[in-house]
């Protein structure tokens, strides 16, 4: 379907891809992978055609169609929603129009050519689903969060994350061959992402994709590309599969490398030491060839990694805050209407629900940044919160630098540790002097996070702390998440990430909420048993099969079946060593008896005795053949 062949890629003077070799067949499903700036954005637009290779061939087949879905900044204007998103569907419009032509044009006098073009179009018109087309539109629509009544709103009054959400739709109607999405979750709540999962799952062509939700690319996806150092790596499976097929592949490599690091340092020893002796000239030859040929092993740089822990916190009450029949409204517009609402010591709470249901007031009529218009908020014994808004990042101070942001809101007592806690979070040396309005969105959140670290807090409360951040940097704050022994209270819209945190959750919509034990599975599990189908119960089976298999007895007795290999390989490669030292060191002694030999058959009385003559004789010819022989097997260890 698509072919790369060779292809380089250059960044000013940074070379991101190195004559790489790829194909990309009709039906893959491929997610891809890599550190930021490894060049999976670019990657994806010299598949769309929107930069061009700097070497090498990109090979498409004929009639393959394309659709790109960058991260931000598409913006639509001048129409309505549906019309807009119905202009995706140009091709069959045009047909209908040419359906309603002929059909004007029938008379007694129509020939049976037109007749036949005419049903030849209809049938084609059919095919293709043009009857269906507004129904299609709207099941798109409403799959990705939009409600009926914003079909008539003109797009303009639509935010970024909404716009890009048209995009998206506009996308997945033209059922492109090859679908090239970027961060497509960026921009959608949970429920818009279950759904784009579902379409995506029964997508009959070929789809690449970015993304930083763990569960969406293990649920979407068939196969991983792994971009570094300019060359791609294939993974077959899920994310999940890929990160232990990871860890071991670089485990081996690094076994490998030192495998070959000792080989090397054995055969230039051998070099430097024969180096200058006439009768070992082949040998020494042979070698410093057999160097030449070596091809170098080299190994991925050791990802870095924020590393840190939230501070021990104070003792609290039983009741760690609660609402008791609170409302919030802005206007006209009702939110939250009389919410009882105990947050328990000790729970990890998160609240999901669509966009502009309310999670993110609910949070702050917890956080008591405000106050409702009915009811109370009660704070329980010996409360101490740190409150993470939304927009978080958004109120740093753009005009001071990392540290002096740090610093500002830092306790006296936590200055000398505040060069400490910004290495945590990947800020060292320079990182630290750089003023915080050229940072990027990722490392906006990770200071912002870090200032929560200055004050212990027994209340978590945490509204999308997960924007911005990759898989690896999310993966990082689950486990610290996990380990701090105080309340949460959350929102995030990365399902592997509620899976994970969460015992209980909080759905919130139309003005009030329901409370579930448990995670985001036995949420949707006990939806489906009081019949609510919002969700699939396809998708409450998947999550229980893919508990199931990362829960693992298949994949842990492959890790044992893996690691009794590599233990044989180890005992099989140290009794190779062993051999190889002891014939070195007889090698060595039996050098020094010929040289002895050699030194007294240059003695002049030695031939006076003809019996003592032909002994030394012989026992030259013998240790000089047993040389040989031994230099042979030195030189098959080696290469074993």
């Amino acid at each position: 379907m698509l072919q790369l062949k060779d292809v380089d890629k250059y960044f000013a003077d940074r070379r991101l891809f190195a004559a790489i070799d790829w194909l990309i067949r009709p039906t893959d499903r491929i997610g891809l992978c890599g550190a930021n700036g490894a060049g999976k954005s670019t990657l994806l637009k010299l598949l769309a055609g929107q930069v061009e290779a700097d070497g090498g061939s990109v090979q498409v087949a004929k009639g393959t169609t394309f659709g790109y879905l960058p991260q931000e900044g598409l913006v639509h204007q001048g129409r309505s929603l549906f019309a807009e998103t119905h202009s995706a569907l140009a091709h069959l419009q045009q047909m209908e129009k040419e359906i309603r032509r002929l059909e004007s044009s029938f008379s007694a006098t129509t020939m049976s050519s037109q007749m036949e073009d005419y049903a030849r179009l209809q049938h084609e018109f059919e095919e293709r689903g043009g009857y269906l087309m507004e129904a299609e539109v709207g099941r798109v629509l409403g799959g990705l969060g939009f409600a009926a009544e914003d079909f008539d709103k003109p797009c303009e009054h639509f935010s970024g994350g909404w716009q890009m959400r048209i995009a998206l739709a506009k996308l997945l109607l033209q059922r492109p061959n090859l679908l090239l999405l970027d961060e497509p979750t960026n921009h959608l709540d949970l429920p818009a992402r279950d759904w784009l999962e579902e379409y995506l799952q029964a997508y009959p062509y070929a789809v690449v994709l970015v993304s930083h939700d763990r569960f969406f690319l293990d649920q979407v996806v068939t196969r991983i590309v792994e971009i570094w150092n300019g060359t791609l790596t294939e993974y077959p499976g899920s994310y999940s599969h890929y990160i232990q097929a990871r860890d071991e592949r670089i485990a081996v490599l690094k076994a490998t490398k030192q495998q070959q690091d000792d080989e090397i340092a054995r055969i230039e020893a051998f070099i430097n030491r024969f180096r200058y002796q006439a009768n070992k000239a082949a040998q020494v030859q042979s070698r410093v060839k057999q160097l030449e040929k070596v091809e170098r092993i080299s190994l991925p740089p050791e990802r870095k990694k924020i590393s840190f822990s939230f501070p021990s916190p104070p003792k609290g009450g039983r009741i760690a805050v609660s609402l008791n029949g609170a409302s919030q409204h802005y206007g006209p517009l009702r939110v939250l209407e009389n919410i009882d609402l105990d947050i328990l010591q000790g729970e990890r709470v998160a609240l999901i629900g669509p966009n502009g249901a309310g999670k993110s007031t609910l949070m702050r009529l917890l956080a008591g940044v405000e106050s409702p218009v009915s009811g109370t908020r009660e704070e329980g014994h010996n409360l101490v919160q740190a409150y993470f808004a939304q927009d978080q990042a958004t109120i740093l101070d753009p005009m001071r630098t990392v540290y002096t942001e740090l610093m500002a809101d830092a306790p006296v007592a936590m200055v000398p540790r505040l060069r400490n806690i910004l290495g945590s979070f990947l800020f060292s040396g320079d990182d630290i002097e750089k003023p915080v309005r050229v940072l990027s969105g990722g490392e906006r959140n990770r200071l912002a996070l870090a200032k929560l670290l200055l004050r212990p807090a027994n209340l978590l409360l945490l509204d999308e702390p997960t924007n911005h951040l990759d898989l690896q940097s999310k993966e990082v704050l689950l486990d610290s998440l996990k380990k701090y022994k105080g309340t949460i209270v959350f929102v995030s819209h990365d399902r592997y990430f509620v899976d994970a945190l969460a015992t209980r959750v909080i759905a919130v919509g139309a003005g009030t909420i329901d409370s579930y034990p448990g995670n985001y599975a036995d949420f949707l599990a006990a939806r489906q048993q009081s019949g609510d189908h919002t969700f699939s119960a396809k998708r409450v089976e998947q999550q229980s099969r893919h508990d199931t298999e990362s829960g693992v007895p298949d994949d842990k007795a492959e890790r044992l079946r893996a690691h009794a290999e590599r233990k044989e390989e180890q005992r099989r490669e140290q009794r190779r060593l062993r051999e190889l030292k002891n014939l070195e060191d007889t090698i060595e002694q039996s050098e020094k008896e010929l040289d002895l030999l050699e030194k007294t058959m240059t003695q002049s009385d030695i031939y006076q005795d003809q019996e003592e003559w032909r002994r030394i004789s012989r026992a030259h010819l013998q240790l000089k053949q047993s040389l040989d022989d031994m230099y042979l097997s030195w030189e098959q260890l080696q290469e074993s």
